[in-house]
């Protein structure tokens, strides 16, 4: 099984990306999926998930700026990240629960320069 995180990057202030999540070993359409974040000096913080049947849930901190989604044919979830701050800078991990096991992706480092 892997997660395999990616799109992360610099942007600006006000800027937007997208993360994208690709499973192997596991079905995405089958699984709850989560985007964690951790700032450095931090905790690791859920930012969103997707439940299998599709419900989503958002941290307050992302609520109408993130949107979490997944493409079942490419076995993919995408976190797109718009109106971006400073403080969204942390390293982003995805996560699966698939059949009971909880999976983590590497994370990808998203920075936001002021």
């Amino acid at each position: 099984v892997q997660l395999q995180a990616s799109g992360g990057g610099v942007v600006q202030t006000g800027g937007s990306l997208r993360l994208s999540c690709a499973a192997s070993g596991i079905i995405f359409s089958i699984s709850a999926v989560s985007w964690y974040r951790q700032a450095p000096g931090n905790t690791r913080e859920l930012v969103t998930s997707l439940a299998r049947g599709g419900a989503t849930n958002y941290a307050d901190f992302v609520k109408g700026r993130f949107t979490i989604s997944r493409d079942n044919a490419k076995n993919t979830v995408y976190l797109q990240m718009n109106s971006l701050k400073p403080e969204d800078t942390a390293v982003y991990y995805c996560n699966a629960l698939y059949l009971s096991n909880l999976y983590w992706g590497q994370g990808t480092l998203v920075t936001v320069s002021s």
